[in-house]
């Protein structure tokens, strides 16, 4: 069993998110569902029979989302970091994870459509970004910072100093 498994606190949209990133991401599927029974129906407000949590996994991560109501928000303060070998893996997660709603941010963040923050991120700018020349990586930051999707050959252009 994992040790830690992130536990996501939906309104009413646990189902539908478990299901879409499940769709996005190769080896992923869903899991377990209990629902609501009349009990916990009534003290939570919640129709009897309708999802209180779903099991999922996301490339071999393990989630549990929760329909618990509208008392919490997702913000950036907790996001999932995408690693991405290739522009067109990029390009895939970030069209994938903006579909029908998401709000782009800077440097590789997005919001998806449930308010969920994750990271767009290119190995290889974790590599730059780590560069023992100072220059090399102070220019890729700089490059960074005026993106939003990362573009890897804008950032090789600038760690080459081009």
């Amino acid at each position: 069993m994992q040790k830690i498994t992130p536990f996501l606190w939906f309104d009413h949209q646990a189902e539908e998110a478990a299901k879409f990133y499940t769709s996005v991401f190769k080896n992923s599927k869903v899991g377990r569902i209990l629902r609501y029974d009349e009990a916990s129906a009534k003290g939570a407000g919640r129709p009897v029979g309708s999802v209180l949590t779903i099991e999922f996994e996301i490339a071999g991560q393990k989630f549990t989302a929760l329909n618990g109501g509208p008392e919490f928000k997702f913000n950036e303060s907790i996001s999932f970091v995408v690693n991405c070998e290739t522009q067109n893996e990029v390009d895939y997660f970030w069209e994938k994870l903006m579909a029908d709603g998401g709000q782009e941010s800077q440097c590789g963040w997005l919001k998806d459509k449930f308010g969920v923050s994750w990271q767009i991120t290119p190995t290889v700018l974790i590599d730059m970004l780590n560069d023992k020349d100072a220059k090399k990586a102070e220019r890729v930051m700089k490059a960074m910072m005026q993106m939003q999707k990362i573009d890897i050959k804008t950032l090789k252009e600038a760690y080459a100093g081009k």
